[in-house]
Protein backbone atom coordinates (compact mmCIF):
# COMPACT_ATOMS: atom_id res chain seq x y z
CA UNK A 1 0.00 0.00 0.00
CA UNK A 2 2.79 2.41 0.89
CA UNK A 3 4.63 1.67 -2.35
CA UNK A 4 1.43 2.38 -4.25
CA UNK A 5 1.06 5.70 -2.41
CA UNK A 6 4.63 6.70 -3.25
CA UNK A 7 4.22 5.62 -6.88
CA UNK A 8 0.97 7.54 -7.23
CA UNK A 9 2.54 10.59 -5.64
CA UNK A 10 5.44 10.32 -8.07
CA UNK A 11 3.17 10.18 -11.13
CA UNK A 12 1.05 13.13 -10.06
CA UNK A 13 4.04 15.09 -8.83
CA UNK A 14 5.93 14.51 -12.08
CA UNK A 15 2.96 15.38 -14.30
CA UNK A 16 2.02 18.43 -12.27
CA UNK A 17 5.61 19.64 -12.22
CA UNK A 18 5.94 19.14 -15.97
CA UNK A 19 2.66 20.96 -16.51
CA UNK A 20 3.70 23.84 -14.24
CA UNK A 21 7.17 24.11 -15.75
CA UNK A 22 5.67 24.18 -19.25
CA UNK A 23 3.12 26.72 -18.05
CA UNK A 24 5.98 28.82 -16.73
CA UNK A 25 8.22 28.45 -19.79
CA UNK A 26 5.61 29.44 -22.38
CA UNK A 27 4.99 32.73 -20.56
CA UNK A 28 8.51 33.83 -21.57
CA UNK A 29 7.89 33.87 -25.35
CA UNK A 30 4.24 34.81 -24.84
CA UNK A 31 5.03 37.98 -22.89
CA UNK A 32 7.73 38.75 -25.46
CA UNK A 33 4.95 38.63 -28.08
CA UNK A 34 2.20 40.55 -26.27
CA UNK A 35 4.06 42.58 -23.60
CA UNK A 36 2.86 43.65 -20.16
CA UNK A 37 -0.39 45.14 -21.47
CA UNK A 38 -1.17 41.96 -23.40
CA UNK A 39 -0.47 39.78 -20.38
CA UNK A 40 -2.75 41.95 -18.24
CA UNK A 41 -5.50 41.36 -20.82
CA UNK A 42 -4.80 37.62 -20.73
CA UNK A 43 -4.98 37.68 -16.93
CA UNK A 44 -8.36 39.46 -16.97
CA UNK A 45 -9.80 36.50 -18.91
CA UNK A 46 -8.17 33.66 -17.00
CA UNK A 47 -8.88 34.95 -13.49
CA UNK A 48 -12.71 34.72 -13.61
CA UNK A 49 -12.45 31.59 -15.80
CA UNK A 50 -10.51 29.82 -13.03
CA UNK A 51 -13.24 30.64 -10.51
CA UNK A 52 -16.07 29.48 -12.79
CA UNK A 53 -14.10 26.34 -13.67
CA UNK A 54 -13.78 25.36 -10.01
CA UNK A 55 -17.47 26.06 -9.40
CA UNK A 56 -18.63 24.19 -12.50
CA UNK A 57 -16.63 21.09 -11.58
CA UNK A 58 -17.83 21.47 -7.95
CA UNK A 59 -14.53 20.07 -6.79
CA UNK A 60 -15.15 16.83 -8.63
CA UNK A 61 -11.62 15.52 -9.25
CA UNK A 62 -10.92 15.34 -5.53
CA UNK A 63 -14.51 14.69 -4.41
CA UNK A 64 -14.95 11.80 -6.86
CA UNK A 65 -11.51 10.56 -5.84
CA UNK A 66 -12.58 10.46 -2.20
CA UNK A 67 -15.97 8.88 -3.02
CA UNK A 68 -14.52 6.13 -5.23
CA UNK A 69 -11.68 5.45 -2.78
CA UNK A 70 -14.14 5.02 0.08
CA UNK A 71 -16.43 2.54 -1.70
CA UNK A 72 -13.57 0.63 -3.28
CA UNK A 73 -12.16 0.15 0.21
CA UNK A 74 -15.57 -1.24 1.25
CA UNK A 75 -15.54 -3.64 -1.74
CA UNK A 76 -18.29 -1.86 -3.70
CA UNK A 77 -16.82 -1.08 -7.14
CA UNK A 78 -20.21 -0.82 -8.84
CA UNK A 79 -21.16 2.45 -7.18
CA UNK A 80 -18.03 4.17 -8.51
CA UNK A 81 -18.96 3.28 -12.09
CA UNK A 82 -22.53 4.47 -11.52
CA UNK A 83 -21.14 7.74 -10.27
CA UNK A 84 -18.99 8.09 -13.37
CA UNK A 85 -21.97 7.46 -15.67
CA UNK A 86 -24.43 9.87 -14.10
CA UNK A 87 -21.75 12.36 -13.16
CA UNK A 88 -20.95 12.78 -16.86
CA UNK A 89 -24.51 13.91 -17.54
CA UNK A 90 -24.37 16.28 -14.60
CA UNK A 91 -21.05 17.77 -15.72
CA UNK A 92 -22.33 18.46 -19.23
CA UNK A 93 -25.17 20.50 -17.75
CA UNK A 94 -22.93 22.19 -15.17
CA UNK A 95 -20.35 23.11 -17.81
CA UNK A 96 -22.93 24.63 -20.13
CA UNK A 97 -24.43 26.73 -17.32
CA UNK A 98 -20.97 27.98 -16.33
CA UNK A 99 -20.13 28.78 -19.93
CA UNK A 100 -23.34 30.80 -20.28
CA UNK A 101 -22.73 32.69 -17.03
CA UNK A 102 -19.16 33.69 -17.96
CA UNK A 103 -20.05 34.55 -21.56
CA UNK A 104 -23.01 36.73 -20.58
CA UNK A 105 -21.31 38.48 -17.65
CA UNK A 106 -18.22 39.44 -19.66
CA UNK A 107 -19.27 43.12 -20.00
CA UNK A 108 -19.95 43.34 -16.26
CA UNK A 109 -16.56 41.81 -15.35
CA UNK A 110 -14.74 44.07 -17.81
CA UNK A 111 -16.25 47.09 -16.08
CA UNK A 112 -14.59 46.04 -12.82
CA UNK A 113 -11.03 46.40 -14.09
CA UNK A 114 -11.28 49.01 -16.85
CA UNK A 115 -12.04 52.69 -16.47
CA UNK A 116 -13.61 53.69 -19.82
CA UNK A 117 -12.55 57.29 -19.22
CA UNK A 118 -8.85 56.38 -19.09
CA UNK A 119 -7.52 55.50 -22.58
CA UNK A 120 -3.99 54.61 -21.38
CA UNK A 121 -4.68 50.87 -21.01
CA UNK A 122 -6.84 48.09 -22.44
CA UNK A 123 -10.41 48.87 -23.50
CA UNK A 124 -13.68 47.45 -22.18
CA UNK A 125 -14.32 45.79 -25.54
CA UNK A 126 -10.93 44.03 -25.49
CA UNK A 127 -11.52 42.57 -22.02
CA UNK A 128 -15.06 41.48 -22.90
CA UNK A 129 -13.78 39.75 -26.07
CA UNK A 130 -11.09 37.63 -24.35
CA UNK A 131 -13.37 36.65 -21.46
CA UNK A 132 -15.96 35.34 -23.91
CA UNK A 133 -13.39 33.31 -25.81
CA UNK A 134 -11.99 31.60 -22.71
CA UNK A 135 -15.53 30.71 -21.57
CA UNK A 136 -15.76 27.97 -24.26
CA UNK A 137 -13.31 25.84 -22.26
CA UNK A 138 -16.02 25.40 -19.63
CA UNK A 139 -17.90 23.17 -22.07
CA UNK A 140 -15.21 20.46 -21.94
CA UNK A 141 -13.07 20.78 -18.79
CA UNK A 142 -15.84 19.86 -16.26
CA UNK A 143 -16.61 16.65 -18.18
CA UNK A 144 -12.92 15.76 -18.13
CA UNK A 145 -12.68 16.35 -14.38
CA UNK A 146 -14.94 13.47 -13.43
CA UNK A 147 -12.78 10.98 -15.35
CA UNK A 148 -9.68 12.22 -13.53
CA UNK A 149 -11.41 11.84 -10.19
CA UNK A 150 -12.48 8.28 -11.00
CA UNK A 151 -8.96 7.18 -11.94
CA UNK A 152 -7.40 8.87 -8.89
CA UNK A 153 -9.95 7.32 -6.54
CA UNK A 154 -9.04 3.92 -7.99
CA UNK A 155 -5.41 4.65 -7.00
CA UNK A 156 -4.52 4.83 -10.73
CA UNK A 157 -2.71 8.14 -11.15
CA UNK A 158 -1.21 7.44 -14.59
CA UNK A 159 -4.19 8.47 -16.78
CA UNK A 160 -4.63 11.75 -14.91
CA UNK A 161 -0.90 12.40 -15.11
CA UNK A 162 -0.67 11.79 -18.87
CA UNK A 163 -3.83 13.76 -19.69
CA UNK A 164 -2.59 16.70 -17.61
CA UNK A 165 0.67 16.87 -19.56
CA UNK A 166 -0.97 16.40 -22.99
CA UNK A 167 -3.58 19.06 -22.21
CA UNK A 168 -0.87 21.54 -21.27
CA UNK A 169 1.34 20.80 -24.29
CA UNK A 170 -1.51 21.20 -26.78
CA UNK A 171 -2.71 24.39 -25.07
CA UNK A 172 0.74 25.98 -25.10
CA UNK A 173 1.47 25.10 -28.74
CA UNK A 174 -1.87 26.64 -29.73
CA UNK A 175 -1.19 29.78 -27.63
CA UNK A 176 2.26 30.47 -29.05
CA UNK A 177 1.54 29.46 -32.64
CA UNK A 178 -1.71 31.41 -32.64
CA UNK A 179 -0.29 34.57 -31.07
CA UNK A 180 2.76 34.51 -33.34
CA UNK A 181 0.60 34.03 -36.45
CA UNK A 182 -1.74 36.88 -35.53
CA UNK A 183 1.00 39.38 -34.66
CA UNK A 184 3.83 38.57 -37.11
CA UNK A 185 2.12 36.91 -40.07
CA UNK A 186 -1.32 38.51 -40.19
CA UNK A 187 -0.30 41.85 -38.65
CA UNK A 188 -3.32 41.50 -36.36
CA UNK A 189 -4.23 43.33 -33.17
CA UNK A 190 -3.11 42.58 -29.61
CA UNK A 191 -6.73 41.80 -28.77
CA UNK A 192 -6.92 39.03 -31.39
CA UNK A 193 -3.57 37.55 -30.35
CA UNK A 194 -4.62 37.34 -26.70
CA UNK A 195 -8.06 36.06 -27.78
CA UNK A 196 -6.43 33.13 -29.59
CA UNK A 197 -4.35 32.46 -26.45
CA UNK A 198 -7.42 32.31 -24.21
CA UNK A 199 -9.31 30.03 -26.62
CA UNK A 200 -6.40 27.58 -26.31
CA UNK A 201 -7.87 26.42 -22.98
CA UNK A 202 -10.71 24.79 -24.93
CA UNK A 203 -8.35 23.13 -27.44
CA UNK A 204 -6.14 21.75 -24.66
CA UNK A 205 -9.19 20.48 -22.78
CA UNK A 206 -10.37 18.50 -25.80
CA UNK A 207 -6.94 16.87 -26.11
CA UNK A 208 -6.79 15.93 -22.42
CA UNK A 209 -10.33 14.52 -22.51
CA UNK A 210 -9.54 12.19 -25.41
CA UNK A 211 -6.50 10.87 -23.55
CA UNK A 212 -8.72 9.89 -20.60
CA UNK A 213 -11.28 8.28 -22.93
CA UNK A 214 -8.48 6.24 -24.49
CA UNK A 215 -7.33 4.93 -21.09
CA UNK A 216 -10.87 4.09 -20.00
CA UNK A 217 -11.58 2.23 -23.25
CA UNK A 218 -8.27 0.37 -23.00
CA UNK A 219 -9.05 -0.77 -19.42
CA UNK A 220 -12.78 -1.38 -19.84
CA UNK A 221 -12.51 -5.18 -19.53
CA UNK A 222 -10.41 -4.98 -16.37
CA UNK A 223 -12.78 -2.44 -14.83
CA UNK A 224 -15.80 -4.60 -15.66
CA UNK A 225 -14.10 -7.69 -14.21
CA UNK A 226 -13.22 -5.81 -11.02
CA UNK A 227 -16.84 -4.66 -10.67
CA UNK A 228 -18.33 -8.12 -11.30
CA UNK A 229 -16.01 -9.86 -8.82
CA UNK A 230 -16.57 -7.36 -5.99
CA UNK A 231 -17.95 -8.93 -2.82
CA UNK A 232 -20.04 -6.03 -1.54
CA UNK A 233 -21.61 -4.58 -4.69
CA UNK A 234 -24.76 -2.65 -3.90
CA UNK A 235 -26.60 -0.15 -6.04
CA UNK A 236 -27.14 3.17 -4.29
CA UNK A 237 -29.96 5.52 -5.20
CA UNK A 238 -28.77 8.23 -7.59
CA UNK A 239 -30.00 11.05 -5.30
CA UNK A 240 -28.11 9.40 -2.43
CA UNK A 241 -24.90 9.24 -4.51
CA UNK A 242 -25.07 12.90 -5.47
CA UNK A 243 -26.02 13.99 -1.97
CA UNK A 244 -22.90 12.33 -0.55
CA UNK A 245 -20.76 13.56 -3.43
CA UNK A 246 -21.87 17.17 -3.11
CA UNK A 247 -21.25 16.91 0.64
CA UNK A 248 -17.64 16.10 -0.23
CA UNK A 249 -17.43 18.42 -3.20
CA UNK A 250 -18.52 21.76 -1.75
CA UNK A 251 -15.61 21.95 0.71
CA UNK A 252 -13.28 20.86 -2.09
CA UNK A 253 -14.55 23.81 -4.13
CA UNK A 254 -13.84 26.20 -1.28
CA UNK A 255 -10.36 24.77 -0.68
CA UNK A 256 -9.54 24.59 -4.40
CA UNK A 257 -10.74 28.13 -4.90
CA UNK A 258 -8.58 29.61 -2.15
CA UNK A 259 -5.52 30.47 -4.27
CA UNK A 260 -7.58 31.57 -7.33
CA UNK A 261 -9.79 33.71 -5.08
CA UNK A 262 -6.76 35.48 -3.66
CA UNK A 263 -5.44 36.04 -7.19
CA UNK A 264 -8.84 37.32 -8.34
CA UNK A 265 -9.01 39.71 -5.41
CA UNK A 266 -5.74 41.20 -6.63
CA UNK A 267 -6.79 41.20 -10.30
CA UNK A 268 -10.07 43.01 -9.66
CA UNK A 269 -9.03 45.38 -6.84
CA UNK A 270 -5.52 46.52 -7.79
CA UNK A 271 -6.61 48.78 -10.66
CA UNK A 272 -9.23 50.78 -8.72
CA UNK A 273 -7.13 50.90 -5.52
CA UNK A 274 -4.01 52.14 -7.29
CA UNK A 275 -5.93 54.55 -9.53
CA UNK A 276 -7.48 56.08 -6.41
CA UNK A 277 -3.91 56.64 -5.18
CA UNK A 278 -2.96 58.62 -8.29
CA UNK A 279 -1.82 55.89 -10.70
CA UNK A 280 -3.02 55.93 -14.32
CA UNK A 281 -4.83 52.91 -15.72
CA UNK A 282 -1.66 51.95 -17.65
CA UNK A 283 0.48 52.12 -14.48
CA UNK A 284 -2.11 50.16 -12.49
CA UNK A 285 -2.28 47.49 -15.20
CA UNK A 286 1.52 47.24 -15.12
CA UNK A 287 1.45 46.49 -11.37
CA UNK A 288 -1.43 44.07 -11.92
CA UNK A 289 0.40 42.28 -14.71
CA UNK A 290 3.74 42.09 -12.88
CA UNK A 291 2.14 40.61 -9.76
CA UNK A 292 0.55 37.99 -12.03
CA UNK A 293 3.93 37.20 -13.60
CA UNK A 294 5.51 36.83 -10.15
CA UNK A 295 2.69 34.46 -9.17
CA UNK A 296 3.56 32.21 -12.11
CA UNK A 297 7.14 31.78 -10.88
CA UNK A 298 5.98 31.19 -7.31
CA UNK A 299 3.42 28.58 -8.35
CA UNK A 300 6.06 26.27 -9.88
CA UNK A 301 7.23 24.89 -6.50
CA UNK A 302 3.63 25.00 -5.25
CA UNK A 303 2.81 22.36 -7.87
CA UNK A 304 4.44 19.87 -5.51
CA UNK A 305 1.81 20.66 -2.90
CA UNK A 306 -0.98 20.23 -5.45
CA UNK A 307 0.31 16.80 -6.42
CA UNK A 308 0.74 15.76 -2.78
CA UNK A 309 -2.77 16.95 -1.99
CA UNK A 310 -4.37 14.96 -4.81
CA UNK A 311 -2.52 11.76 -3.94
CA UNK A 312 -2.87 12.24 -0.20
CA UNK A 313 -6.68 12.36 0.00
CA UNK A 314 -7.59 8.85 -1.29
CA UNK A 315 -4.98 7.20 0.95
CA UNK A 316 -5.94 9.17 4.05
CA UNK A 317 -9.66 8.59 3.38
CA UNK A 318 -9.07 4.86 3.01
CA UNK A 319 -6.96 4.66 6.18
CA UNK A 320 -9.33 6.90 8.16
CA UNK A 321 -12.39 4.88 7.06
CA UNK A 322 -10.70 1.67 8.24
CA UNK A 323 -9.54 3.23 11.51
CA UNK A 324 -5.80 2.99 10.70
CA UNK A 325 -4.92 6.21 12.54
CA UNK A 326 -1.18 5.51 12.70
CA UNK A 327 -1.10 5.31 8.92
CA UNK A 328 -3.04 8.59 8.65
CA UNK A 329 -0.51 10.38 10.86
CA UNK A 330 2.45 8.81 9.07
CA UNK A 331 1.21 9.94 5.67
CA UNK A 332 0.67 13.47 6.92
CA UNK A 333 4.19 13.59 8.37
CA UNK A 334 5.71 12.11 5.24
CA UNK A 335 4.00 14.52 2.88
CA UNK A 336 4.87 17.63 4.89
CA UNK A 337 8.50 16.57 5.25
CA UNK A 338 8.94 15.90 1.54
CA UNK A 339 6.97 19.02 0.68
CA UNK A 340 9.18 21.28 2.77
CA UNK A 341 12.34 19.58 1.50
CA UNK A 342 11.52 20.70 -2.06
CA UNK A 343 9.41 23.86 -1.58
CA UNK A 344 11.42 25.74 1.05
CA UNK A 345 14.74 25.92 -0.87
CA UNK A 346 12.92 26.91 -4.08
CA UNK A 347 11.15 29.75 -2.27
CA UNK A 348 14.35 30.98 -0.63
CA UNK A 349 16.22 30.80 -3.92
CA UNK A 350 13.57 32.95 -5.60
CA UNK A 351 13.73 35.41 -2.72
CA UNK A 352 17.50 35.88 -3.01
CA UNK A 353 17.70 35.81 -6.81
CA UNK A 354 14.36 37.49 -7.47
CA UNK A 355 15.63 40.48 -9.45
CA UNK A 356 18.02 38.70 -11.84
CA UNK A 357 15.64 35.74 -12.30
CA UNK A 358 12.71 38.02 -13.18
CA UNK A 359 14.89 39.94 -15.63
CA UNK A 360 16.16 36.89 -17.53
CA UNK A 361 12.71 35.25 -17.59
CA UNK A 362 10.53 38.19 -18.61
CA UNK A 363 13.08 40.54 -20.15
CA UNK A 364 13.69 44.27 -20.07
CA UNK A 365 10.29 45.08 -21.63
CA UNK A 366 8.25 43.80 -18.65
CA UNK A 367 9.23 46.23 -15.85
CA UNK A 368 12.23 44.28 -14.44
CA UNK A 369 12.93 46.66 -11.53
CA UNK A 370 9.33 46.55 -10.32
CA UNK A 371 8.96 42.83 -11.09
CA UNK A 372 12.19 41.80 -9.39
CA UNK A 373 11.22 43.56 -6.16
CA UNK A 374 7.72 42.09 -6.22
CA UNK A 375 9.10 38.59 -6.85
CA UNK A 376 11.43 38.88 -3.86
CA UNK A 377 8.51 39.81 -1.64
CA UNK A 378 6.18 37.23 -3.16
CA UNK A 379 8.56 34.24 -3.30
CA UNK A 380 7.95 32.92 0.20
CA UNK A 381 4.24 32.71 -0.61
CA UNK A 382 5.15 29.34 -2.15
CA UNK A 383 5.52 27.99 1.40
CA UNK A 384 2.15 29.24 2.68
CA UNK A 385 0.39 28.12 -0.53
CA UNK A 386 1.94 24.66 -0.17
CA UNK A 387 1.15 24.30 3.53
CA UNK A 388 -2.42 25.44 2.96
CA UNK A 389 -2.92 22.96 0.09
CA UNK A 390 -1.66 19.99 2.10
CA UNK A 391 -3.45 20.97 5.33
CA UNK A 392 -6.69 21.40 3.36
CA UNK A 393 -6.22 17.96 1.78
CA UNK A 394 -5.76 16.43 5.24
CA UNK A 395 -8.89 18.18 6.56
CA UNK A 396 -10.93 16.71 3.71
CA UNK A 397 -9.40 13.27 4.15
CA UNK A 398 -10.44 13.12 7.83
CA UNK A 399 -13.97 14.43 7.16
CA UNK A 400 -13.50 17.96 8.50
CA UNK A 401 -14.80 19.57 5.30
CA UNK A 402 -17.26 21.98 6.90
CA UNK A 403 -14.68 23.19 9.39
CA UNK A 404 -12.25 23.81 6.54
CA UNK A 405 -14.67 26.30 4.95
CA UNK A 406 -14.57 28.48 8.07
CA UNK A 407 -10.79 28.77 7.94
CA UNK A 408 -10.80 29.66 4.23
CA UNK A 409 -13.48 32.32 4.69
CA UNK A 410 -11.58 33.90 7.58
CA UNK A 411 -8.47 34.21 5.42
CA UNK A 412 -10.32 35.57 2.38
CA UNK A 413 -12.18 38.22 4.36
CA UNK A 414 -8.92 39.31 5.96
CA UNK A 415 -7.24 39.45 2.53
CA UNK A 416 -9.92 41.75 1.09
CA UNK A 417 -9.82 44.10 4.06
CA UNK A 418 -6.02 44.28 4.13
CA UNK A 419 -5.77 44.87 0.37
CA UNK A 420 -7.67 48.13 0.84
CA UNK A 421 -5.94 49.05 4.10
CA UNK A 422 -2.31 48.28 3.18
CA UNK A 423 -2.03 49.10 -0.54
CA UNK A 424 -2.46 52.89 -0.28
CA UNK A 425 0.50 53.01 2.17
CA UNK A 426 2.73 50.13 1.02
CA UNK A 427 2.04 50.31 -2.73
CA UNK A 428 2.97 47.05 -4.51
CA UNK A 429 3.85 45.15 -1.33
CA UNK A 430 0.40 45.79 0.20
CA UNK A 431 -1.47 43.04 -1.69
CA UNK A 432 1.43 40.63 -1.10
CA UNK A 433 1.46 41.11 2.68
CA UNK A 434 -2.34 40.78 2.69
CA UNK A 435 -1.94 37.38 0.99
CA UNK A 436 0.60 36.20 3.58
CA UNK A 437 -1.58 37.20 6.52
CA UNK A 438 -4.80 35.75 5.08
CA UNK A 439 -3.28 32.37 4.25
CA UNK A 440 -1.38 32.18 7.55
CA UNK A 441 -4.63 32.54 9.48
CA UNK A 442 -6.23 29.72 7.44
CA UNK A 443 -3.21 27.42 7.88
CA UNK A 444 -3.08 27.97 11.63
CA UNK A 445 -6.80 27.27 11.88
CA UNK A 446 -6.43 24.04 9.82
CA UNK A 447 -3.62 22.63 11.96
CA UNK A 448 -5.47 23.40 15.19
CA UNK A 449 -8.45 21.40 13.90
CA UNK A 450 -6.26 18.51 12.66
CA UNK A 451 -4.40 18.35 15.97
CA UNK A 452 -7.65 18.07 17.90
CA UNK A 453 -9.26 15.60 15.48
CA UNK A 454 -6.52 12.95 15.27
CA UNK A 455 -4.14 13.99 18.08
CA UNK A 456 -1.46 14.86 15.54
CA UNK A 457 1.76 15.82 17.30
CA UNK A 458 3.10 19.05 15.78
CA UNK A 459 6.31 19.36 17.84
CA UNK A 460 7.83 16.02 16.68
CA UNK A 461 7.03 17.03 13.10
CA UNK A 462 8.90 20.32 13.53
CA UNK A 463 11.88 18.46 15.02
CA UNK A 464 12.07 16.20 11.95
CA UNK A 465 12.20 19.34 9.80
CA UNK A 466 15.13 20.84 11.74
CA UNK A 467 17.72 19.32 9.40
CA UNK A 468 15.86 20.73 6.37
CA UNK A 469 15.75 24.23 7.94
CA UNK A 470 19.49 24.15 8.66
CA UNK A 471 20.26 22.86 5.17
CA UNK A 472 18.17 25.64 3.60
CA UNK A 473 19.94 28.21 5.78
CA UNK A 474 23.36 27.01 4.57
CA UNK A 475 22.15 27.03 0.95
CA UNK A 476 20.66 30.52 1.29
CA UNK A 477 23.86 32.00 2.73
CA UNK A 478 25.87 30.39 -0.07
CA UNK A 479 23.54 31.69 -2.80
CA UNK A 480 23.55 35.19 -1.30
CA UNK A 481 27.36 35.18 -1.24
CA UNK A 482 27.47 34.10 -4.89
CA UNK A 483 25.03 36.87 -5.83
CA UNK A 484 27.00 39.48 -3.88
CA UNK A 485 30.28 38.36 -5.46
CA UNK A 486 28.82 38.37 -8.97
CA UNK A 487 27.30 41.85 -8.49
CA UNK A 488 30.65 43.15 -7.23
CA UNK A 489 33.09 41.61 -9.71
CA UNK A 490 31.26 41.17 -13.02
CA UNK A 491 32.55 43.78 -15.48
CA UNK A 492 30.42 46.86 -16.01
CA UNK A 493 30.82 46.45 -19.76
CA UNK A 494 28.42 43.49 -19.67
CA UNK A 495 24.80 44.32 -20.43
CA UNK A 496 22.22 44.25 -17.62
CA UNK A 497 20.68 41.11 -19.10
CA UNK A 498 23.93 39.13 -19.23
CA UNK A 499 24.91 40.22 -15.72
CA UNK A 500 21.53 38.93 -14.49
CA UNK A 501 21.91 35.72 -16.52
CA UNK A 502 25.37 34.92 -15.14
CA UNK A 503 24.33 35.79 -11.58
CA UNK A 504 21.22 33.58 -11.80
CA UNK A 505 23.04 30.61 -13.34
CA UNK A 506 25.88 30.74 -10.80
CA UNK A 507 23.44 31.17 -7.91
CA UNK A 508 21.11 28.36 -9.00
CA UNK A 509 23.89 25.87 -9.76
CA UNK A 510 25.72 26.62 -6.52
CA UNK A 511 22.50 26.39 -4.52
CA UNK A 512 21.60 23.04 -6.10
CA UNK A 513 25.07 21.60 -5.53
CA UNK A 514 25.13 22.69 -1.88
CA UNK A 515 21.56 21.64 -1.12
CA UNK A 516 21.48 18.32 -2.95
CA UNK A 517 25.09 17.52 -2.10
CA UNK A 518 24.69 17.98 1.64
CA UNK A 519 21.18 16.51 1.47
CA UNK A 520 22.53 13.37 -0.20
CA UNK A 521 25.25 13.08 2.43
CA UNK A 522 22.64 13.33 5.17
CA UNK A 523 20.21 11.05 3.21
CA UNK A 524 17.30 13.29 4.18
CA UNK A 525 14.78 12.11 1.61
CA UNK A 526 15.67 8.45 2.06
CA UNK A 527 15.49 8.83 5.83
CA UNK A 528 12.02 10.39 5.64
CA UNK A 529 10.67 7.68 3.35
CA UNK A 530 12.11 4.71 5.21
CA UNK A 531 11.11 6.11 8.58
CA UNK A 532 7.50 6.28 7.48
CA UNK A 533 7.57 2.72 6.15
CA UNK A 534 8.95 1.37 9.40
CA UNK A 535 6.25 3.15 11.38
CA UNK A 536 3.51 1.88 9.09
CA UNK A 537 4.59 -1.70 9.77
CA UNK A 538 4.54 -1.20 13.51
Amino acid sequence: MENKFIRGTFFLTASTLISKVLGFLYIIPFTALVGTQGYALYKYAYSPYTILLSISTIGLPLAVSKFVSKYNELGNYRVGLNLLKYGMYFMIISGFISFAVLYLTAPFLAGFVIDPNDPTGNSLEDVEFVIRLVSFALLIIPVMSIFRGYFQGSQSMGPSAVSTVIEQIVRIVFILAGAYTVIHMLDGSLKNAVGIATFAAFIGGVAGFFVLLFYFYKRRHLIKKQRDQSLNNMDLEIPSIFKELIGYAFPFVVAGLAIPIYQNIDTFTINPIFQSSGYTLHESETVNSVIGLAQILVMVPVSLATAFGMSLIPGITSAYTSGRMTEVKNRIHQSIQLLMFFTLPAAMGLCILGKPVYLIVFGLQNSPDLGGGILQWYSLAAIVFALFTVSAAVMQGINRQKTLITGVLLGVILKIILNYLLSPYLDETGPILATYIGFSVSILYNFIVIKKAIQLEILPLLKTLKAVFLLVLVMSITVWMVKYTADSFLPETLSIYYRALITSILGIITGLLVYLGIGARLSLVKKHLTARKVKDRS
